[in-house]
């Protein structure tokens, strides 16, 4: 019998708007949720910290735990700490990208479900089934799933740092040169690839690349954080990261390990990665407007502009396939030597200074 059509794990709710937290116990009690208001709530020590005094009042039946920081320790302390209280409706992670991923894997941790509360829009992982972690060996990816409710509020994520919504802008334009590469591994060696979730993932890159606003705009970060959004549910409808996970993260994840004390944001450097496999895969146009985005974004365009030099770009380039191996790029098909990524970023540069 023919599949008639699939199901896909998604929030149950999305609240992309201006002053998305003043009813948060609101739209939690009106999703079924929780209508007892009994929540577990992850914080950081800043923006978290913050929250809490503004959200209390509203939600007098919740636990409040501080998370010290994105390892995996803290992930299964928060769980244990979860488990000894009692019956919760729903963990909450109100922070960023680290605490987020700490109360995923938490909630998966316990068996219940988990609310994403983004205080910024850094990257992809706010909405994707995946917490990624540090740990004794560098980092580590854990599969976890969906959260079932997504809230972001523009106002909160206009006090965050500049930096850190440009770096969702580089990991959400990333997405087309990462779809490129899924392609390619579907031509050349047969991986097999989801057309739904390519197509999610490249839309979502496609429209913050080509969007005339600024982060000073509303309209601009909406298409932002839907954008990261459709990117992690994208994830989750593949099975896989290969939507959001290119050549680009896996030079990114080469600098994270060569330099682990001199790494920028992932966002940046992916952004730096996106453009300069563009470029290796004969897409000069795209690499152009790439770079052209990016440098009105502020965000960095060349190794230099986050520190490092040429030599160590290059090294973090030819170092990048190890960092997962199996995962099939344009940096695996062309196989370079340092010599010839040497002589690519030379041409690089020349294309990306004269766009």
């Amino acid at each position: 019998m023919p599949v008639l059509t699939r199901l896909i794990p998604s929030p149950l709710t999305v609240d992309i708007s201006r002053g998305a937290l003043d009813d948060l116990a609101g739209l939690l009690a009106d999703q079924r949720i929780s209508g007892s208001g009994c929540l577990a709530i992850a914080i950081s020590g800043g923006s978290g910290q913050a929250l809490r005094e503004r959200l209390a009042p509203d939600l007098p039946d919740a636990d409040w735990y501080p998370v010290a920081d994105g390892t995996i320790d803290s992930a299964v302390k928060l769980a244990d700490d979860i488990k000894g209280k009692q019956r919760y409706d729903a963990v909450v992670g109100l922070g960023g990208g680290k605490i987020i991923d700490v109360a995923k894997y938490a909630a998966a941790r316990v068996g219940l479900p988990m609310v994403a509360v983004a205080t910024n829009l850094a990257h992809d992982g706010l909405c994707s089934p995946v917490a990624t972690l540090d740990n004794d060996n560098g980092r580590g990816s854990y599969g976890v799933p969906t959260p079932i409710a997504v809230v972001i509020d523009l106002d909160v994520i206009r006090e965050a740092p500049d930096r850190f919504v440009r770096s969702g802008i580089g990991d959400a334009v990333s997405n087309i040169s990462c779809v490129a590469d899924w392609e390619l591994a579907h031509e050349v060696h047969g991986d097999p690839i989801d057309g739904l979730a390519a197509a999610m993932a490249r839309q979502a890159g496609e429209a913050v690349l080509r969007h005339p606003g600024t982060i000073r705009d509303d309209a601009f970060l909406k298409v932002l954080a839907e954008g990261l959004v459709l990117t992690g549910i994208s994830m989750t409808v593949a099975g896989d990261s290969r939507p959001a996970s290119g050549a680009c993260h896996e030079i990114s994840h080469a600098f994270d390990l060569l330099f682990p004390k001199r790494s920028a944001l992932h966002g940046e450097q992916v952004a730096i990665g996106a453009a300069f496999a563009m470029h290796l895969r004969g897409a000069a146009e795209d690499a152009a407007l790439f770079a052209d985005v990016l440098r009105r974004h502020e965000l960095p365009v060349l190794p230099g502009d986050i520190g490092f030099t040429v030599d160590e770009f290059v090294q973090a380039v030819e170092y990048a396939p190890q960092t997962r191996p199996g995962r099939f790029t344009i940096l695996e098909h062309l196989d370079l030597s340092a010599d010839q990524i040497r002589d690519a970023y030379a041409d690089y540069v020349k294309t990306t200074i004269s766009s």
